[in-house]
């Protein structure tokens, strides 16, 4: 990690003053990370106030009965993709009472990537329930299993705090 990077729990420190100062919450929907962003959010006192609830849906079929992503897109574009980050940040929303979500699909490693979609490889996707908006966007994350899923989970959490200061 590059020494000038914002630290985790000061990136979750400040996603917790910006929630609480709106009086927003938030929920997670994890695939590559495991469940890392809920526990970076929930390390801190008091998360219950602003974090509503994380789902971890690794599998396909986790995807489809916990955010109603539907199978057939899953099928057509691969778990991995624009679209089902979109759908997962979306179902997030759905199936929850918070008011943004954080959803995140990738290839972790050291297995599973392609030519297509390398080790690395992630979409992340945030919605927000009062405008309806959701943003997408892919990064293509060095070093190993542990790195990528880390990296995932500050990037993720860091433009979530950037919307959160948009609005």
């Amino acid at each position: 990690m590059r020494h000038d990077a914002p630290h985790l729990s000061d990136i979750c420190t400040d996603l917790a003053q910006l929630l609480i100062q709106k009086k927003l919450s938030i929920a997670s929907a994890e695939s590559c990370t495991g469940g890392m962003i809920s526990a970076a959010c929930t390390d801190l006192p008091g998360s219950s106030v602003w974090f509503e609830r994380g789902f971890v849906t690794y599998s396909n079929a986790a995807k489809t009965d916990m955010l109603g992503v539907p199978a057939a897109l899953i099928q057509a574009h691969g778990a991995v993709s624009e679209e089902v980050a979109r759908a997962m940040a979306l179902g997030a929303l759905a199936h929850s009472l918070a008011d943004w979500s954080l959803a995140v699909t990738g290839v972790a490693g050291p297995t599973g990537g392609s030519a297509a979609k390398p080790v690395g490889t992630v979409w992340l996707a945030w919605a927000c329930k009062s405008s309806g908006r959701c943003e997408a966007q892919l990064q293509l994350f060095s070093g190993d299993r542990k790195a990528v899923r880390e990296a995932t989970t500050a990037f993720g959490l860091g433009r979530l705090v950037s919307l959160l200061k948009a609005v």
